[in-house]
């Protein structure tokens, strides 16, 4: 494949090297892979980034067909889950830096619930003619 122009979304050497550890590798004895895992990866951040739909991915990327099937096969086998988890905790983010856990706890997120519930506004079900007990296709004969 012709080397393409960089997108700024694109992985670079170091976060590749982080990021390539977790991405499984093409299985033996199947056809052999037609794109470099990078540029699936690539693919899957400019439509995270850009919020572009599918379809529309540039032509210099992998087809939105097969950077879809990935992204759906990962997401379905927990690739996805175990990066993101491992990212971050890893990079840490603004969490680390302000000196808290990197992912809250289960009891933080708990509290900010209001307690008892709350008001939830219901409507009285009305039963339509049709769902009457007798109907004149059921009549017995």
């Amino acid at each position: 494949m012709d080397a393409r122009k960089p997108y700024l979304t694109d992985l670079t050497e170091a976060q590749w090297s982080q990021v390539s550890r977790f991405i499984p590798a093409p299985e033996p004895g199947g056809r052999p892979a037609q794109y470099d895992r990078r540029e699936i990866i690539n693919a899957l951040l400019y439509v995270v980034r850009t919020g572009c739909q599918w379809r529309m991915l540039p032509h210099d990327l992998p087809p939105w067909k097969t950077v879809y099937w990935y992204f759906m096969t990962w997401r379905k086998d927990g690739t996805l889950d175990r990066l993101h988890d491992k990212l971050r905790g890893i990079c840490g983010g603004p969490r680390a830096s302000s000196g808290r856990p990197p992912s809250p706890s289960s009891t933080a997120s708990r509290s900010r619930r209001p307690k008892g519930g709350g008001r939830t506004a219901t409507t009285a079900v009305r039963r339509s003619t049709a769902a009457s007990d007798t109907s004149w296709s059921t009549r017995s004969a």
